[in-house]
């Protein structure tokens, strides 16, 4: 029999603590969300291996070590509201669920958020809601957030997210610029965002997130 406990610790033991990931509301979180039970069912011997999950066309579960960064680097506080994009089987939800005040999780995929709610509710994350919707839109109604995590590549971030974002807000993305990859974290100060470096990562970019081309005549 599987013990997933012990490979919860593990994952947290060669993943996330090597990466520099020591904030004990992230350890915490991450040693007590059972990972498999937010995966694609026919993945779950594959939930704790150190990579990205493929479920669906250019969508990914991020790997333990990614996913930790960007919750270090945004810094996810105890009273902080979030919208968690493109939240897929509902793992990153869960896990904020442990952090924050209250978050949103938006996904495509009206099959799957249903399905996504009900396992949130069966584990007991009832300050999680999962909500369907277009990924870049956003989910205005339940604006504005403290923090908006997003689960998976930008070209660029979509003017609706940035418009429910609070101002003093945050926002944690991987942009993608051909095959290089860059997480960033994103402040609203007087309604502008600034941009700051965090750390390498790469990943697919989202429906709905590609970098428009810009034609000169």
């Amino acid at each position: 029999m599987i013990d997933n406990a012990a490979r919860r610790l593990t994952m947290v033991d060669t993943q996330v603590r090597p990466s520099d990931v020591t904030k004990f509301p992230i350890i915490n979180a991450m040693l007590s969300v059972p990972r498999e039970n937010f995966v694609p069912t026919d993945q779950r011997d594959a939930a704790y291996v150190g990579e990205h999950m493929m479920f669906d066309t250019n969508r990914v579960i991020l790997d333990p070590r990614v996913f930790a960064k960007l919750l270090d680097a945004v810094d996810v506080q105890s009273d902080d509201v979030v919208l968690d994009v493109a939240c897929g089987y509902g793992y990153s939800t869960a896990v904020l669920a442990c952090i924050a005040d209250a978050v949103v999780g938006l996904d495509d995929d009206e099959t799957l958020t249903d399905t996504v709610q009900t396992a949130m509710s069966e584990n007991g994350y009832d300050n999680a809601a999962i909500v369907h919707g277009e990924l870049a839109q956003g989910v205005e109604k339940a604006g504005p957030f403290d923090v908006i995590m997003i689960q998976g590549a930008v070209g660029e971030v979509s003017q609706p997210l940035i418009d429910q974002l609070k101002d003093g807000g945050r926002i944690a993305a991987i942009f993608m610029e051909g095959n290089l990859g860059v997480a960033r974290i994103g402040y609203k100060l007087d309604g502008v965002m600034n941009w700051r470096f965090a750390f390498n990562a790469t990943a697919p970019v989202l429906p709905g997130f590609e970098k428009l081309s810009e034609f000169a005549l």
